[in-house]
């Protein structure tokens, strides 16, 4: 392999080993030396990759949302025309696809949070990422809510988001499709306030 291949080669089993490490026993509790250790590469090689546990986490978290993201837009486009398909599609793409990987649901949506303040802007580009698929859609049906889009987007994807921690860190979790229903419900009401 050539020098330019090696590095990506460590940087892509870093990434790998810290999707498992950082999701459990969580990103505080991860040092370099075990990242290293999982990875099978040297501790000078973790810094030839990256700066810190930090950016690894960016990396890490950045991937799961890319892949959340791009997820939850195919299932949106492929749906019915009608807005209460897109909604149910949208949440039913995003919810399953978290939880299919306990990992990512934790990284996500508990470790990001437990990271701290490096990684608060790639959690606030997350969450404007998805309140922009939500107002997008929206708006290409020509729907107006009562209230300003983008801070109902902003207050459902937080509604959303806490749910999927309730889901991570409950002893007996509730079911997906009970995750998914309750989620489909506060949103009709929100955008079809007047269908049954």
């Amino acid at each position: 392999m050539s020098a330019e291949q090696r590095l990506a080669d460590r940087r892509e089993r870093l990434i790998l080993a810290a999707y498992t490490l950082f999701a459990n026993p969580g990103f505080h509790a991860t040092t370099i030396e075990r990242l290293c250790g999982t990875a099978r590469i040297s501790n000078r090689a973790f810094y030839e990759c990256f700066s810190g546990r930090e950016e690894l986490m960016r990396a890490v978290y950045d991937r799961c949302v890319d892949e959340t993201v791009a997820y939850t837009a195919n299932a949106i486009e492929r749906s019915d025309p009608a807005l209460e398909a897109k909604i149910v599609a949208g949440l039913a793409a995003y919810i399953q696809f978290v939880t299919e990987d306990q990992r990512r649901a934790r990284i996500m949506h508990l470790e990001v949070r437990r990271a701290g303040d490096v990684l608060s802007n790639a959690r606030q580009r997350a969450v404007g990422e998805f309140s922009q698929m939500i107002e997008a859609s929206l708006e290409e049906l020509g729907e107006k809510p009562p209230l300003d889009l983008h801070l109902l987007s902003l207050a459902l994807v937080g509604a959303l988001q806490e749910l999927l921690i309730e889901w991570v860190l409950a002893d007996e979790q509730p079911p997906i499709s009970m995750l998914i229903d309750t989620c489909v419900y506060f949103w009709r009401r929100t955008f079809l306030p007047n269908e049954p």
